[in-house]
């Protein structure tokens, strides 16, 4: 009896291990499984990625050469390894982050290991006692300084991988003068294995399918304005979009379409930063003016602030007569689409590197709307409708005020970095150039299903002229004052 307990308990104790087993094997299938899924769609994404892997370990091959090749083993011995190091801690995925790690490096090995050999030898003056006494005050001190440094933001930007190496090498170089007098040769070995590994990193990055930060940086501004452009141009037809019982939709993803540009900022400073070590490449000359870049991608964030600012206020139907209702928004939807135009133009001029038109008319046109939605509300608050009731629409306006505020703050940018970058005229690359005056295409709102309104035209003098049902009414030669309005549309 107590045999066969003694079987059944062996029998069930291999059947949930078996179970476990096979649990555990079905497990680690779909693991692995899934981890290529993530490998397929992150090589996929970007495949400089694999270029990259493959890259990194061809570079790290052609330095651990140097170990099979006696003669040089021999001049180098153990400080090969330096050359190894090098090469895994510089190899970026761009050029300019390879150069500039790998410049850091070399100048901070250089720096600290002179510094060091002189540390080392004015501590030896006293003799061995006073020795590490000296050498102990001489790291202290430079570390201290060193570490200090780091926090200044532009040397924290460009140089602090050099800084670090240079408290590195400098300690590595005087203390180990200590016990080895033969510092010099120590310093020059690890100099040159250095100066090896980084020039092997540098070859390999630059001349086997090379990814320039520049050109990341330019396409990723470049892909920001346009996809706000494209926001801007499609955003009034969804704001408005009303569903057949009256209530407004809320279209989810079409309001996520400009949520990217708002975390843009650390990438943008980053491939900046990486940019400014790259030699000449492709259309950009040296010392392209990368920094630039950074203003209009700071611009582009601060317009898509102002959208996300729109979210707060959530479209609703307007109590007011029918004409007047759809007047507003179709100059909000002039107002929106015009300055989505500009800045696809602007960002089309970017990509081409070619000079943007001097006066561009999508940026008069929805001026001239916000100047004419100003105009109506203050002719007809007083007497079609309480102006408390198309309060949140008001606000939209007032915010597409701003939104076209910071596109002429990009345009000007856009032309600033035309100049400094020295862009082509579009008549040299063979493109149309685009309308330079001032007037552009009149779009025309019907009042109370009726009559008509013709939105402003700007003359030659700069005077805006508001087309009514029954006269011709005189604006501002000014531009229109947002801080004004704000105050308002909203008292």
């Amino acid at each position: 009896m107590g045999s066969v307990v003694d079987n059944e308990r062996s029998g069930f104790i291999v059947v949930r291990g078996w179970r476990w087993v096979k649990g555990l094997v079905v497990k680690m299938g779909k693991k692995v499984v899934e981890v290529a899924k993530k490998a397929k769609t992150l090589g996929q994404d970007d495949p400089r990625r694999i270029t990259h892997s493959l890259k990194a370990g061809l570079a790290v091959t052609l330095v651990s050469l140097l170990y099979y090749l006696k003669p040089i083993y021999g001049g180098f011995g153990a400080s090969t390894m330096w050359a190894i190091l090098t090469v895994i801690v510089v190899f970026e995925f761009s050029v300019g982050a390879t150069l500039g790690r790998g410049l850091n490096r070399g100048l901070a090995t250089l720096t600290a290991g002179a510094l060091g050999i002189g540390a080392h030898y004015l501590a030896d003056l006293p003799g061995r006692t006073g020795q590490p006494i000296l050498l102990g005050l001489f790291v202290f001190i430079l570390a201290a300084v060193v570490s200090f440094i780091r926090f200044f933001p532009r040397m924290k930007a460009r140089y602090d991988y050099g800084l670090l190496i240079f408290i590195l090498t400098f300690c590595l170089v005087s203390v180990s003068g200590y016990q080895d007098d033969e510092v010099l040769d120590l310093a020059h070995k690890r100099l040159t294995t250095i100066l090896i590994g980084s020039a092997a990193a540098v070859f390999v990055s630059i001349g086997i399918c090379p990814v320039w930060a520049g050109d990341d940086l330019h396409n990723l501004v470049v892909g920001n304005v346009q996809k706000l452009g494209n926001f801007l141009q499609g955003f009034a037809e969804e704001y408005f979009k009303l569903s057949e019982d009256g209530e407004a939709k809320d279209n989810q993803i079409f309001f996520q379409g400009y949520r990217s540009i708002l975390t843009s900022k650390g990438n943008e400073d980053s491939l900046t930063n990486f940019a400014r070590w790259e030699p000449r490449h492709g259309r950009f000359r040296f010392r392209h003016p990368w920094k630039h870049y950074q203003k209009i991608g700071s611009l582009t964030r601060q317009c898509a602030y102002h959208i996300e600012a729109l979210r707060c206020y959530p479209c609703v139907n307007i109590q007011a007569p029918e004409g007047i209702q759809r007047q507003i928004q179709e100059a909000c939807t002039i107002m929106s689409t015009e300055s989505g135009k500009a800045l696809k133009d602007l960002a089309s001029s970017i990509k081409t590197m070619t000079k943007p038109s001097p006066v561009n008319p999508h940026i008069v046109n929805s001026k001239t709307a916000a100047k004419a939605l100003r105009f109506l509300i203050k002719t007809s608050s007083s007497e079609d409708f309480v102006l408390f009731e198309v309060m949140p629409t008001a606000m939209v306006a007032v915010q597409l005020m701003e939104v076209i505020s910071c596109v002429e703050k990009i345009a000007e940018s856009v032309h600033e970095l035309a100049s400094l970058a020295r862009f082509k005229d579009a008549n040299d690359q063979g493109q149309k150039p685009q309308d330079d005056s001032m007037e552009g295409p009149h779009h025309i709102i019907s009042i109370n299903g009726s009559s008509s309104c013709v939105l402003p035209s700007i003359e030659e003098d700069g005077t805006v002229l508001h087309g009514t049902n029954s006269d011709i009414i005189k604006g501002s030669k000014s531009k229109t004052n947002v801080r004004q309005m704000r105050l308002f549309l909203s008292f």
